[in-house]
């Protein structure tokens, strides 16, 4: 069954299973009284909290994509812009956000342009790091629809970056992934960029 996107894999799962219990300890570790009123639900929250965080271990691509691939004669490129997403850095399991830009080129399929935002959040609720999360959305259209090209650009905010170690509230990365024609043409390259280029962040 496909799983819309208001609805994730934690509304079955809701919440991660013995994540309660590490939470108290945890709250215990850093010195706080995990039975004082404020804290009292904490582990709770945080176990219901992770699931939906983590939801994309409990889904597949074919879940997010569903029935949503046709047939199709054009060859135009197909851009979905600004989507945002919001992961977990795998390293300090602190967050890190922003939006994706996805390009393809079709072949004979197109996927229905909310399916593009489902699989960025297949990946992107997952422990991630932004480099690989941008190639697996650009493998991912590439699976689905062997197209003549894909193109993925992510630009994200890291919290980890920001809230500590070098505490530079204001940088930015970016990340991108080419396939097919957006790699072996510059042309097209130069398309997709231009298209997306008045939506970066700092423009």
């Amino acid at each position: 069954m496909t799983i819309p996107p208001t609805i994730s894999a934690a509304d079955e799962r809701l919440e991660v299973p013995g994540l309660r219990d590490l939470t108290h300890d945890w709250l215990s570790a850093i010195g706080e009284d995990p039975e004082r009123e404020g804290l009292h639900k904490t582990p709770q929250r945080v176990a219901k909290a992770w699931a939906f965080l983590t939801a994309g271990y409990g889904r597949t691509l074919a879940d997010a994509a569903g029935d949503a691939v046709f047939a199709a004669e054009g060859s135009e490129m197909v851009i979905v812009k600004d989507i945002e997403f919001y992961s977990m850095c795998e390293h300090h399991m602190l967050p890190f956000y922003g939006r994706a830009h996805v390009a393809y080129i079709p072949d004979g399929q197109i996927l229905g342009l909310s399916k593009v935002a489902r699989i960025v959040d297949l990946y992107a609720r997952r422990l991630q790091v932004q480099e690989r999360l941008t190639t697996q959305i650009a493998d991912a259209l590439g699976e689905l629809l062997a197209p003549r090209g894909v193109a993925v650009l992510l630009e994200g905010v890291h919290l980890c970056m920001a809230m500590r170690g070098v505490q530079k509230q204001n940088s930015s990365t970016t990340t991108s992934a080419m396939r097919g024609l957006f790699k072996d043409d510059a042309r097209t390259r130069a398309e997709f960029m231009s298209a997306v280029q008045t939506t970066l962040r700092g423009r």
